[in-house]
Formats: C-alpha cells, structure tokens, sequence
C-alpha cells in the first residue's frame, strides 16, 4: 500500500487529489494540510511514501516544505512530487534543488497522475521533459548563472558526463540511447553509473547536478 499525503491550499483541489487517491486500491491517503508547516507535521507523523505538494501555500511555500522534508533523517523513504499551476520555472528549479523527486502540472490527467505517485514511490524520479527542457533552457542561459561543479564529477567518463548532460536537458533514457546511438539498456547503466558515482539520490538530482556543474548548453 502506498500511503499519500496531500498538501495544497485550495479545497477543491484537495478534495479532488483525495478522491483521485481513494479510488486506488494500491493507495491510501495518509493525510492533507492547507499549509506548509501542517504539510511537514504531518510528514513526521505518518510518514508517508508520497507527498504531492503545492507550491504556493501561506506559512512556508511548498519549497521550503519540501526541503524540511527531505532533510529529515526520519523520512529517508518520503518522496516529494510538486504540483505547479503555471509551470513556473524559477519554483520548478528550486523544488529540484531542493529535493523534490518531480514536478506535475495540475492540469496533468488523472492516470499520469497515478502513475506518477506509483512511479515516485518505488524510488524513480518523475520529470516532465517539456517543462525540465524549460527550465533547464531559462537557467542555463542566465547572465548571473554561477557554476558549482559537483565535487565527484572528475569522477564521471566522458560519456558518462554527455549521458548526464542530456539527462539535464530532460531526455529520458529511450530519447538518450537514440542521440548516442546506443541501445536504451546501455542508456540506462550509464544513468546508474552517474547516479552513484554523484550520490544523486535520483534522476530529478541529475538534473540538478548538470546545470550547477555546466553540463547543460542551455
């Protein structure tokens, strides 16, 4: 059973994820908050497998929630999707930043949805590879963009850098294979590769790591 938290400030939008949820039998809901701090009280207490998290929300932002969250030595095993109404890029980033394992719009369709929550909970990353290309294009082109390579990246192959960089640019492995001329299972173990060789705890880190670190032409 995956167990999900809702947070988000708007009624409706609660009671439709909650209803969404409910009518799973692989999903139970674990418990909702309209704010920020009830979002990461509740986390500590039920500790749940998925949160889905609004951005914008009074007390702390869903940022700042998701980063509390993560950084919880106690919830190792919670997993952060952001739910954005806009697609705002600069959020988007941050979440990342800060931990979120992926970010959906709100106008996402139901099963996407779902599948999301399932995919997120067995430990997968969940990035949108339109709005991740976005983001990736709107930061890395930035005249105050500052660089901070990460410290284990001498560590990577040649390839393994490319992989990471197209990573960043929102390419999923099948996308990966076909630009390099390999087969998507080679994609993937490059993906791992990196993962490890970077501590990244998942593939929303990756992205992350490829535009602090310049891997990302923009």
């Amino acid at each position: 059973m995956i167990r999900v938290l809702i947070a988000d400030d708007q009624d409706l939008v609660r009671l439709g994820l909650r209803a969404l949820v409910e009518s799973e039998d692989d999903l139970a809901l674990a418990g909702e908050a309209s704010d920020g701090l009830r979002a990461v009280e509740l986390a500590r207490r039920e500790r749940p497998d998925v949160v889905l998290m609004d951005i914008r929300m009074p007390g702390i932002d869903g940022i700042e929630a998701t980063r509390r969250i993560v950084a919880d030595p106690d919830l190792t095993g919670t997993r952060v999707v952001v739910l954005t109404t806009f697609e705002l890029d600069e959020y988007v980033f941050d979440a990342l930043r800060h931990g979120a394992s992926g970010f959906l719009t709100k106008d996402t369709r139901p099963a996407e949805l779902l599948r999301a929550i399932r995919l997120v909970a067995e430990g997968e990353a969940l990035l949108s590879p339109s709005v991740t290309r976005r983001v990736v294009r709107e930061f890395a082109t930035r005249p105050s963009r500052v660089l901070r390579p990460h410290p284990r990246l001498e560590a990577l192959t040649d390839r393994e850098r490319q992989v990471v960089g197209l990573v960043g640019e929102g390419l999923n492995n099948e996308e990966i294979a076909a630009q390099l001329v390999v087969s998507p299972a080679t994609a993937r173990t490059h993906v791992s590769r990196a993962m490890g060789k970077l501590g990244a705890r998942d593939r929303a880190q990756l992205v992350v790591f490829a535009y602090q670190s310049g891997l990302v032409s923009g």
